[in-house]
C-alpha cells in the first residue's frame, strides 16, 4: 500500500465526519486487496453501527485476511450484532448470529432470548439455535474444554447468563421454548432455587419440558447436572426418577462412572430410593458394551439400590459368567449376599475362573455356604500359584490354626493328629515358628508335646537344629522324645546324633535312638481323617 492511500484510509478511519463511512463502504468491495482490507480496518476502527452492519453483510463472503481483521476488531461490533439480531432483516440476522458464535459474544444472549420469546418473530428458530451454540461454547470454557481469550471470567459470564435464563424460565408459560430450558440446564447448579421450584412442582408449566430434557439430552453438562442430584441428601424425586429411567449408553456410562468403585454415603442413600433401573430390565445388551470399571460399578449399583433381588441376582450371575475381569470380581464379591443352590453353584464355578481375584472372592464364601464336600477344594487352593488365592484359602480355613491344634492335640487319636496336623502346617504359616517356641519352652510337658507334634505333622526337617539341641536336654524323657523325632530326619548330622544317643546314660533314650535308626528307612502312609478345629 502506497503512502498516499495509507494516509487517506487513516484519515477516513479517524475523522469525526460520519460522511467518511459513505466513502469507505464502497471500498469494502474493491477488487484490490490493499484498498479492500484498508477500508475494512478503517470502518471497524470507527464507532459507527451503520458501517459495522455493512461489514456484517459481507461476513459470509469475506476471505481469510478480512476475517482476521474483523476478529481483531470484534469488540467494536457488539452493538451492530445486537441490532442485527433484533432487526427484521433475516440475512443480516443470520450473519449477526454467525458472528456472535464466532466471536463467542456471550453478551448477546439476552438479545437472543428476547427474539426467541417472541413467538411472532421470523427469526426465533435461528435465535434458538444460536443461543444453544453459545451456551455450549460457554459450558466448554467452564469445563476447561474450550479456548478462553482472557477477556472475561467464564464464571462471571455464567452468572449473568443464568440470571437472564432464569427470568426467561419465569416467562415460560407464555413462550414455552425448549431451547431456554436446555440452555438453563446446561449451566445451572443443582442447588438453584428456580431449578428446585420447577422439579418439585409437577404442575409447573416448565416441569414436563425440563424433565424431558433431563431424560434425553446427550450433553455432558445436562447429564452431569442430573447425576449431581445423587450427591444431594434431599434429592428431588423427579430427578431420581429420570436417573432410573434413562437407558441410553452415553448416560449409563456417566452414571456408572459417578458410582465408581465405591459410591459415597450420599449416593448410596439416593440409590436406595431407586426401585428400578430401565437399562437393566432391557436385558444384557448394555452390560456387555461396558468396560470392566463400569461393570464393577453396575454391581455396586444393584447392590446399593432397592431394585428386586431377583433382578440384582440376574446381573450378578451374568457378569460372573460373561463379564470382564473387573466386573467378574465385583460379581463374585456380591454373590456372598445371595443364598441358595443357584448361587452355590455359581460360587463353585467361580473357583475355576481364569482371574485369581475372582477365585479368591468366591473362596472366602464357601465355608459359610455349607456346601457338602467343599473342604478338599479349599485345601487344593492352598497350593495355587497365586498369592491372593492362597491367602483366601487360608482365610477360609482359619480354624485350622496351630494354636487350636496344639490345645486339642492331647485329646486326638493318632489318625486325626496326622491328618489334621498336616493340614494345619499347610494352612497356618506360623506353625513352624510357634512349634519352635514350644520346643524352647521351660515347661517340660510343652517341650514333649512339641516334639510329638513335629514327628506327627512331618515338621522334623525344618526344626532339626532345635531337636538336636533337645538331645542334650536335662530331662531324659525329652531326650528320648527328641531321639524318636529324629527317626523322621534324613541328614547325616542327625544320624551321628542318634549314634551318640546310643550311649546316653538313660536306657530309655538309648532304646528310642535304636528305634529311630531302624525307622529311617520307613515311610508309613496315613489315612486322611480331619479334625474340625471348631469343635
Amino acid at each position: 500500500m502506497n503512502e498516499g492511500l495509507k494516509t487517506t484510509l487513516e484519515v477516513l478511519g479517524s475523522t469525526h465526519n460520519e460522511a467518511a463511512v459513505r466513502v469507505l463502504v464502497p471500498a469494502l468491495d474493491s477488487p484490490r486487496a490493499a484498498i479492500r482490507e484498508g477500508a475494512l480496518a478503517a470502518v471497524l476502527s470507527r464507532r459507527n453501527p451503520a458501517g459495522h452492519r455493512e461489514v456484517l453483510r459481507r461476513l459470509r463472503t469475506a476471505d481469510e485476511r478480512s476475517k482476521a481483521i474483523i476478529l481483531e476488531h470484534r469488540g467494536r461490533m457488539t452493538q451492530a450484532l445486537r441490532d442485527a439480531v433484533l432487526g427484521s432483516d433475516f440475512e443480516l440476522c443470520a450473519s449477526g448470529c454467525e458472528a456472535a458464535v464466532w466471536f463467542r459474544e456471550f453478551d448477546l444472549i439476552p438479545a437472543l432470548i428476547t427474539v426467541l420469546e417472541d413467538t411472532s418473530s421470523p427469526h426465533d428458530e435461528l435465535a434458538g439455535q444460536t443461543l444453544s451454540r453459545l451456551v455450549e461454547l460457554l459450558y466448554g470454557e467452564l469445563a476447561g474444554a474450550g479456548p478462553n481469550d482472557g477477556r472475561r471470567d467464564p464464571q462471571m459470564v455464567r452468572r449473568h447468563v443464568i440470571a437472564a435464563l432464569e427470568l426467561s424460565m419465569g416467562r415460560f408459560p407464555s413462550h414455552k421454548r425448549r431451547e431456554i430450558v436446555g440452555a438453563y440446564l446446561l449451566l445451572v447448579h443443582r442447588d438453584s432455587n428456580v431449578l428446585k421450584q420447577v422439579l418439585n412442582d409437577p404442575h409447573h408449566a416448565a416441569f414436563l419440558v425440563l424433565v424431558d430434557v433431563l431424560s434425553k439430552s446427550p450433553s455432558p453438562g445436562v447429564i452431569g447436572l442430573l447425576l449431581a442430584f445423587l450427591d444431594d441428601p434431599r434429592a428431588s424425586s423427579a430427578a431420581l426418577s429420570v436417573v432410573s429411567k434413562r437407558s441410553d449408553l452415553t448416560f449409563v456410562r456417566y452414571f456408572l462412572r459417578k458410582i465408581g468403585n465405591e459410591p459415597s454415603a450420599a449416593v448410596k442413600q439416593n440409590l436406595r430410593r431407586i426401585e428400578s433401573v430401565a437399562w437393566l430390565a432391557d436385558g444384557t445388551e448394555i452390560l456387555d458394551q461396558l468396560d470392566g470399571a463400569a461393570q464393577h460399578a453396575a454391581v455396586r449399583l444393584v447392590m446399593a439400590s432397592n431394585i428386586p433381588r431377583d433382578d440384582a441376582f440376574c446381573l450378578v450371575r451374568h457378569l460372573l459368567l460373561h463379564g470382564k475381569p473387573m466386573g467378574r470380581r465385583a460379581a463374585a464379591e456380591a454373590l456372598s449376599q445371595f443364598h441358595g443352590s443357584e448361587s452355590n453353584d455359581l460360587a463353585l464355578q467361580a473357583l475355576d475362573d481364569e482371574d485369581p481375584q475372582v477365585q479368591a472372592n468366591a473362596l472366602v464364601q464357601l465355608r459359610g455356604r455349607g456346601i457338602p464336600g467343599v473342604l478338599p477344594r479349599l485345601v487344593e487352593k492352598i497350593d495355587s500359584p497365586h498369592a491372593v488365592v492362597r491367602n483366601a484359602a487360608r482365610t477360609s480355613l482359619d480354624e485350622f490354626s496351630f494354636q487350636r491344634f496344639l490345645a486339642a492335640f492331647d485329646m486326638l487319636d493318632d489318625e486325626v493328629r496326622v491328618s489334621t496336623g498336616t493340614l494345619v502346617k499347610k494352612v497356618d504359616l506360623k506353625t513352624i515358628p510357634l512349634l519352635k517356641a514350644e520346643m524352647e519352652s521351660r515347661v517340660r510337658t510343652r517341650r514333649l508335646r512339641a516334639l510329638a507334634i513335629a514327628r506327627t505333622i512331618g515338621a522334623v526337617e525344618p526344626l532339626e537344629a532345635t531337636i538336636l539341641g533337645l538331645l542334650r536336654d536335662e530331662d531324659h524323657m525329652v531326650r528320648a522324645e527328641a531321639a524318636k523325632a529324629l527317626g523322621r530326619a534324613e541328614s547325616p548330622g542327625s544320624w551321628e546324633a542318634l549314634e551318640k544317643a546310643l550311649h546316653d546314660r538313660s536306657a530309655t533314650v538309648q532304646e528310642a535312638a535304636r528305634e529311630s535308626m531302624a525307622e529311617r528307612a520307613q515311610s508309613p502312609q496315613r489315612p486322611a481323617t480331619l479334625y474340625d478345629g471348631r469343635g
